[in-house]
């Protein structure tokens, strides 16, 4: 594998992992919104463990922190399917192993840190909304990084 080839597939990727979290960002809000539940702070509370943060300076320095994680977060599972098209991993295979490590590495990770409980104590209704909103990121995902191979 060329490294030029490597780095045009991670910089698709990038780009993909933007329109994915977009697109996550939307449906969670949504989502949020009928139901009437808090936005997922989450991901945030597991970077903050993960980096020793223990407390922020307000609330306003918590939400860019939250942000930025969302969008960082999001970001850079988009370059997981770049390396798997650059690898060889066609589109078919390529969609279900993105959607396996992601929403793993999310279930691994939230109950670490202890900020979600192992999947295994969720509300069935709890699952199948996460699985939702994942599935519409790695969707997003594919659809965006498949159009920018073709447009190079």
């Amino acid at each position: 594998m060329k490294l030029s080839k490597l780095a045009t597939e991670i910089g698709n990727g990038v780009l993909a992992g933007v329109a994915g979290t977009a697109a996550m960002t939307v449906s969670s809000t949504v989502e949020a919104k009928l139901r009437g539940r808090p936005y997922s702070t989450a991901p945030a509370r597991a970077a903050a463990r993960a980096l020793g943060i223990e407390t922020f300076e307000d609330g306003f320095a918590y939400a860019r922190f939250s942000t930025l994680v969302h969008w960082g977060y999001g970001t850079g599972w988009g370059v997981a399917r770049g390396v798997l098209r650059a690898l060889g991993v066609g589109p078919r295979l390529a969609t279900p192993a993105h959607f396996v490590v992601l929403w793993g590495s999310a279930l691994y990770t939230l109950p670490r840190y202890e900020v979600a409980p192992p999947v295994t104590r969720w509300r069935a209704e709890d699952v199948a909304i996460d699985v939702f909103h994942h599935l519409v990121y790695v969707t997003t995902a594919a659809l965006a990084f498949e159009l920018l191979e073709r447009s190079s």
